[in-house]
């Protein structure tokens, strides 16, 4: 049978390893939620790629006011 002191430095060593998975997992979400947030950001898409964007928005203006 495991003593007082032996379930409390067990209590404690599990309780540090929720912690640090804890904040591991916080970590992660927080460089996954700036990645996607980079990723989704017209903006930045459109100041990398000028000339793509410009070819895009001209072509959407063509097929939207072409008459039928």
């Amino acid at each position: 049978m495991a003593t007082d002191s032996q379930r409390r430095s067990e209590l404690q060593r599990a309780s540090a390893d929720l912690m640090q998975s804890r904040d591991q997992f916080v970590a992660t979400m927080g460089a996954l939620e700036h990645e996607l947030t980079r990723t989704l950001d017209w903006r930045a898409w459109v100041s990398s790629r000028p000339r793509m964007a410009l070819s895009i928005a001209f072509t959407i203006g063509l097929l939207l006011g072409r008459k039928r």
